[in-house]
């Protein structure tokens, strides 16, 4: 089986519903033909091993299992998920040709690349338009010689930067294609590497984070690489003179003199000064034995100028309350002090993390993306999504301590069948909900209107409140099924009606044959234009939010939103697309453009959570792209718990 099959494969074992040749074609980039030609060879070889592929007329290609045991055995002894193969997904043919090239010391021919990827001209010279955009985010060229192909071309920091990235296993610290792998140094020599800036790193009571360690490891080993092949990095004087009267400089130099005694490595004043840039940038908590009241000699008072305004701008737009936890200012502050001189000199700092932090806590990374604008003002610089996502994590963690602080929910029971039923309930509702929930007190309906409800936060009866008494109500059996359990839960954390307070029927636009990301939030945005909803200036803002982090989310799922509230009432816009369009590198086909109201900003995690819940369900999206009316649609949205 080639890849391409296998890849067909496991998408049918992962799917519960059909899945048709369109969708197949549209994951892979292939025409549907080829698909089709593809199900027909792996249908073949799997009647062979327990399996056969069923096409149902109208919905698509099922997998039905006809031997258990012989098809298990199939997988283990015929798919081996860690064999290094040629890619066939777009997103690996990219990265493969990255590798390619950046290993090239000469010129490479386009069909030499083609042949070794089995992929057709057309296709190298659309994923080389693609390669020429991941490039360009590290200021680097595609030079092209006619008769001779493409080679590489750039400064030697931007190389090096865009080999850390690309190059490297960062678990095993070797790099390579196809199962090919070339180590960057032998082991010993990265071992020695990595003790000796652990070393010096404990003699100045520094101590560096995982990801700064293994940063360094990883630039100096490449550093020791490129000027074994004569290739040094420069400098402009301005930069090597700040550099110089650093103490990282020093620290550098002794750490550098170490190192060249034992891999015979002459490194010159200019990489000296690019191992000490690295220094300035790596992440580093501070050391043990420093007491807090020195934290604020260790970082200067602009540092702190600044993260006291990305708080207080994440305040004021999302509607929190993070100004006073102390704990989330010295995080940011031990944070920004080495980002800034990343900023400075252009340094990448990968964060692996950052597709699962996008996608589980997207209102901690909405917070990032707000307080990184301050920063890009503050300071002039420009942040990457790489360190937005390092700082969604500190606003994560504050929320999360903001929501541990806050006072017991208070609910007043309102009982029609007497003082047993209302007991019963009582306890129901103590033994499951414990301290979260304090009932303050129980009623007969017609006994409401003389009951204050000053500090009520919400009623539970078992009969309709019909009358508007100012706090919110819902109806629950006296048994209490788990449907009231999950009502309950709801207004708990305030996720109540989610669907019915955001989803407006007249915005919901359903399979669209829009072909880009822009040509979807154009459409949108115009739409919102034309009902005086909002100015011209909303749709450059939703375009301005795109740029600073893209806002796809994997499975085939985008929710973007302006940079800021242009709007006066909070609800989403749906469009679903017939084919899926490329979203800052992903594939997407389900869009829901957010609208957040100016002043209602409590609602915001609660339509977060609702969302995150939806996009985690690959069945629920895909029937969501599917819908053919607005009704089917809401029914479907209404499914997800």
């Amino acid at each position: 089986m080639n890849n391409r099959m296998q890849i067909i494969l496991k998408q049918l074992m992962g799917a519960r519903e059909p899945v048709t040749s369109e969708q197949l074609a549209s994951h892979i980039q292939v025409t549907s033909r080829t698909i089709r030609n593809d199900i027909k060879q792996l249908d073949h070889y799997l009647t062979r091993n327990g399996a056969i592929i069923t096409a149902l007329k109208g919905r698509g290609y099922r997998l039905d299992i006809t031997n258990d045991v012989k098809f298990k055995n199939f997988l283990k002894r015929d798919i081996d998920s860690d064999r290094q193969e040629v890619p066939v997904e777009p997103e690996d043919r990219m990265t493969y040709l990255v590798k390619t090239l950046l290993l090239q010391d000469d010129y490479v021919k386009l069909d030499e690349l083609a042949d070794n990827l089995f992929i057709s001209r057309s296709t190298i010279q659309n994923d080389i338009r693609d390669v020429k955009i991941i490039l360009d985010k590290y200021d680097l060229k595609l030079e092209k010689k006619p008769n001779f192909g493409l080679k590489l071309i750039g400064k030697e920091k931007n190389i090096r930067f865009c080999m850390a990235e690309y190059l490297f296993d960062r678990n095993k610290l070797e790099f390579g294609i196809s199962g090919k792998h070339l180590i960057i140094l032998p082991p010993k020599e990265i071992e020695m590497i990595r003790e000796k800036i652990m070393e010096y790193a404990k003699e100045y009571k520094l101590v560096l984070s995982d990801v700064g360690l293994q940063n360094l490891v990883i630039h100096i080993a490449i550093a020791c690489k490129r000027i074994r092949d004569e290739n040094y990095v420069s400098m402009i004087k301005k930069d090597f003179d700040t550099i110089k009267h650093q103490k990282e400089y020093k620290i550098a130099g002794k750490l550098i003199r170490n190192i060249e005694k034992g891999l015979s490595v002459n490194f010159p004043d200019s990489e000296i000064a690019y191992v000490a840039m690295h220094l300035l940038g790596t992440k580093m908590l501070l050391h043990p034995s420093i007491k807090e009241e020195e934290v604020t000699h260790y970082i200067d008072s602009t540092i702190y100028t600044i993260v006291h305004q990305m708080i207080k701008e994440v305040d004021h737009e999302l509607g929190l309350s993070l100004t006073g936890d102390k704990e989330l200012v010295g995080a940011l502050a031990l944070h920004l002090k080495p980002a800034m001189n990343r900023f400075h000199y252009g340094m990448n700092l990968r964060n692996p993390m950052l597709e699962a932090i996008k996608t589980n806590y997207p209102f901690a990374f909405e917070a990032a993306v707000i307080a990184s604008k301050t920063v890009e003002k503050q300071s002039r610089v420009t942040i990457d999504e790489n360190e937005i996502g390092y700082l969604a994590l500190h606003f994560g963690a504050a929320i999360e301590r903001s929501h541990a602080g806050k006072k017991t929910k208070r609910c007043l029971l309102v009982c029609a069948t007497g003082a047993g039923s209302a007991q019963l309930l009582y306890y129901k509702l103590r033994s499951q909900f414990g301290d979260e929930l304090r009932i303050v007190g129980t009623t007969e309906y017609y006994n409401l209107k003389h009951y204050s409800l000053e500090n009520i936060d919400f009623i539970i009866s078992t009969i309709p409140i019909q009358d508007n008494v100012g706090v919110p109500s819902l109806v629950v059996s006296t048994i209490l099924g788990n449907d009231d359990l999950d009502k309950i839960q709801d207004i708990m954390t305030e996720r109540q009606s989610v669907i019915r307070n955001y989803l407006k029927k007249d915005y919901v636009f359903l399979q669209q044959s829009f072909q880009t990301r822009e040509a979807v939030i154009e459409f949108l945005g115009r739409k919102l234009v034309e009902d005086r909803l909002v100015d011209e200036s909303y749709i450059t803002s939703v375009l301005a939010r795109e740029e600073a982090s893209p806002t796809s989310f994997g499975n085939y799922v985008a929710i973007p939103h302006p940079l800021d509230p242009k709007i006066n009432d909070t609800f989403w816009m749906i469009c679903t697309l017939k084919k899926p369009v490329d979203w800052g590198g992903k594939q997407v086909q389900f869009v829901c453009l957010l609208n957040v109201s100016y002043q209602n900003k409590d609602e915001l995690k609660p339509m977060y959570d609702k969302l995150v819940r939806i996009v985690d369900r690959k069945e629920t999206v895909q029937q969501l792209i599917n819908s053919e009316t607005i009704d089917e649609l809401v029914a479907i949205f209404e499914s997800v718990n």
